[in-house]
């Protein structure tokens, strides 16, 4: 498929996600969605915190690249 450069579709910018009408809306439905179901069912988490907070850890530890360690990779004596 070739556009001319001419061409409206073409040369229009395209819209960033966070401003469209939709996006916004979906965003919402989340969010009141997100209340609703942890306003309802709070008894059943809060059970399970410690037990996410615990397992958060090591992810976390994964997730950022092992923290601070150098692994004796460092060019400079010590």
């Amino acid at each position: 498929m070739n556009h001319h450069p001419s061409d409206p579709e073409h040369l229009r910018p395209s819209t960033s996600f966070w401003a469209r009408p939709g996006a916004k809306a979906w965003i919402s439905l989340v969010l009141v969605t997100g209340f609703y179901l942890l306003r309802e069912h709070w008894g059943h988490i809060a059970g399970w915190w410690p037990y996410l907070l615990l397992a958060a850890c090591p992810l976390i530890h994964l997730m950022r690249g092992h923290g601070g360690h150098q692994h004796g990779n460092s060019s400079e004596p010590d």
